[in-house]
């Protein structure tokens, strides 16, 4: 019988040098931006909340904030779900860039610095409508589609801007709130130790499923 035309599959090979996450992620993906943003953001409020150098260090403040963005941004609001991507989706693995942080650690993170978290996604919202980015992910940043030129160029008034900023704000609550209701949720249905995805004990190890 003679071989069929398909390209070359084999989920177990090795690669011969290590790969570079940040090469599997197209170079316009909001991934990149976000985290782009992110390191131009004063987190000092949140870092210096960290005093105990007792226990394990706790995961760096700026990768936890840009795993929350991104997935609030892109419509993940379960810590469940930002676990889980953090281990199977490359925009995720790149900017936890090799750490995997488990579930009740992200939730655990939200909900101690949600006042800080706040404020800081504020700003970001803020600085896409004023460079014209009118949508970040499923986010809308505000309900009128102004073109970018606009944005830029013509004067706000005073009343625009206070009810600009009302709306961002509002934007930011309610996506915290979602995301302590799916929380809340998914430790009621599942446990406060459950992912609630795990396999069966007979079927977890590999060798069990061959």
């Amino acid at each position: 019988m003679s071989e069929k035309p398909f390209r070359p599959y084999n989920p177990e090979q090795m690669l011969l040098m290590p790969p570079s996450l940040s090469d599997w992620l197209p170079e316009g993906h909001l991934a990149r931006f976000v985290s782009d943003l992110v390191r131009t953001l004063d987190l000092s409020a949140i870092e210096e909340a960290y005093t105990d150098p007792r226990g394990q260090p706790p995961y760096h403040p700026e990768m936890m904030v840009k795993l929350l963005l991104y997935a609030y941004c892109t419509g993940t609001y379960s810590s469940r779900r930002i676990a889980a991507k953090v281990a199977d989706s490359v925009a995720f693995r790149y900017l936890a860039a090799g750490n995997e942080p488990d579930f009740r650690t992200i939730s655990d993170f939200r909900k101690r610095h949600e006042a800080g978290l706040s404020g800081l996604f504020e700003q970001v919202l803020r600085l896409c409508k004023e460079t014209g980015l009118v949508k970040l992910g499923v986010v809308a940043i505000d309900g009128t589609k102004v073109k970018a030129n606009a944005s830029k160029h013509k004067a706000m008034s005073y009343g625009r801007m206070q009810e600009t900023e009302k709306r961002l704000r509002q934007e930011v609550k309610n996506m915290l709130a979602q995301a302590r209701a799916m929380d809340r949720d998914e430790d009621a249905r599942y446990g406060q130790d459950r992912r609630g995805d795990e396999l069966p004990a007979e079927l977890a190890r590999r060798e069990n499923r061959t």
